[in-house]
């Protein structure tokens, strides 16, 4: 009888380990970024890891920036760590949902190898022109580039970003031409612009917003499905007449595998981190607006990137790899 009291024990000792080690978090937490330091990711993950080390000062939080292969490279890393909450990210629309599309193969797969956490912010693209056009707005821009198909140019950060897709999208769903011309960076896409190399970019607002004030652009509207609190003066593509929608988020991931009770704990962490005021102002300055979704929130919202960009990337050809 005292045998079978302390196996009962022992067995209820053992059953308690998994529960224990599912605890969140447990000692050192890598988040992974998969583009370089001072990135609007790398900005996001440093404010995020911040408030995390103050929510649980006994643990250890350290970003790594792992940039390369249009941040697949990081996001390789997080889907391949071990899935036990000690190994996070914060990755973008291209990783998750867009590059699927582009390579022709991936070193991971986003709907197995990867946890959605939850997304983290929404940032809107601004349709932005060379004032030399003499166009005031969507209308203006697309009866100028219907006359004349595939005189005029529009610059992106790169071949497969959604710069690019938008500007692919507004081209093919106002049944006419534009010329791509792709720039290492959303620095050297709005100088292009600016001094009539490319007559017009989507670009993000926060690489727009100070180059518009200055009038060396002009901006016609912006790329999300309801105006940007940050511009309410400046009207969405869809109240424009062109049925295009653009949203430059970022989400926060796992590998995939990691028990439910720590993609739980990460994203009620985080969301309460994202409804703090000091965050939700830092974020303000980067023309970010805070979401916090649930996991299965976020997981629709990569399918749905995928099904939107599918039709974009077939029709116009565009192509990585």
């Amino acid at each position: 009888m005292k045998l079978r009291f302390v196996l009962v024990l022992m067995l209820t000792a053992v059953a308690a380990i998994p529960a224990k080690a599912q605890e969140w978090p447990s000692g050192t937490v890598k988040i992974i970024v998969p583009f370089g330091p001072g990135s609007t990711p790398d900005t996001v993950a440093r404010l995020i890891s911040e408030e995390l080390k103050t929510r649980h000062p006994n643990a250890t939080f350290v970003v790594e920036n792992k940039p390369g292969a249009s941040g697949n490279l990081g996001t390789d890393a997080v889907a391949k760590a071990k899935p036990d909450g000690s190994t996070i990210g914060i990755s973008i629309g291209g990783p998750l949902a867009i590059n699927t599309l582009l390579f022709s193969k991936l070193p991971y797969n986003p709907k197995t190898d990867i946890a959605p956490i939850t997304q983290l912010i929404t940032q809107a693209s601004i349709l932005a022109v060379n004032p030399s056009l003499k166009v005031d707005s969507v209308a203006d821009l697309l009866a100028l580039i219907k006359r004349e198909p595939g005189k005029y140019n529009f610059a992106s950060i790169g071949t497969g970003s959604l710069s690019q897709l938008a500007m692919e999208a507004i081209a093919l769903k106002s049944g006419t031409k534009l010329v791509h011309v792709p720039y290492t960076s959303s620095p050297a896409a709005m100088l292009a612009v600016m001094r009539g190399d490319a007559q017009m970019a989507c670009m993000p607002a926060i690489s727009v917003l100070p180059q518009a004030k200055a009038g060396k652009v002009k901006m016609l509207a912006v790329s999300t499905a309801k105006r940007s609190p940050f511009l309410p003066n400046i009207p969405t593509l869809k109240e424009s007449g062109i049925d295009v929608e653009a949203d430059a988020w970022m989400g926060l991931i796992a590998p995939g595998g990691t028990p439910k009770a720590i993609v739980d704990a990460i994203n009620k962490d985080v969301i309460a981190i994202l409804k703090l005021q000091n965050i939700r102002d830092k974020l303000a300055v980067q023309l970010m607006q805070p979401v916090g979704s649930s996991p299965e929130e976020f997981r629709k919202q990569i399918d749905g990137e995928i099904a939107r960009w599918a039709p974009i990337i077939k029709a116009a050809n565009v192509k990585v790899n």
